[in-house]
């Protein structure tokens, strides 16, 4: 009896050791919400310059670009679906790409205002956009 109840505490502690040492071996970047390059195109194929923006964050409260990642969803980078009915409006020529990683997952995403989608989901990433100009 003395002998399973030991053998049993020591099946507990080996199972409890296992892995511990493996969250601190972890590079910073998987603590990350977002590590980001943003550039944004006031008049898209117009003759002002692009301007571009480096977005790094650990925790939300890194910025206010940050605060607004962490409140993302990773689907805001996704295009729109091409059978999405839209509505046909016109929110300006502004032009933005995204690319590098959010929440693990790597990003390269196009941004425009052609259609009541794309004004969507650009109003959705503002915050972020908005680090770039």
């Amino acid at each position: 009896m003395i002998l399973v109840l030991v053998l049993g505490c020591l099946l507990a502690l080996g199972a409890a050791g296992c892995g511990g040492d493996d969250n601190d071996e972890q590079p910073a970047a998987a603590n990350s919400i977002a590590e980001l390059t943003v550039t944004v195109d006031p008049d898209g194929d117009g003759g002002a310059k692009p301007k571009t923006a480096t977005v790094k964050c650990g925790p939300a409260s890194d910025s206010k670009e940050c605060a607004a990642l962490g409140d993302m969803r990773a689907d805001v980078f996704q295009p729109v679906p091409g059978n999405m009915a839209c509505t046909q409006q016109y929110g300006g020529p502004e032009t933005a790409t995204v690319t590098g990683t959010f929440k693990g997952e790597h990003v390269d995403a196009k941004f425009s205002r052609v259609n009541g989608c794309e004004i969507a989901r650009w109003d959705a990433a503002k915050e972020l956009l908005g680090a770039a100009g």
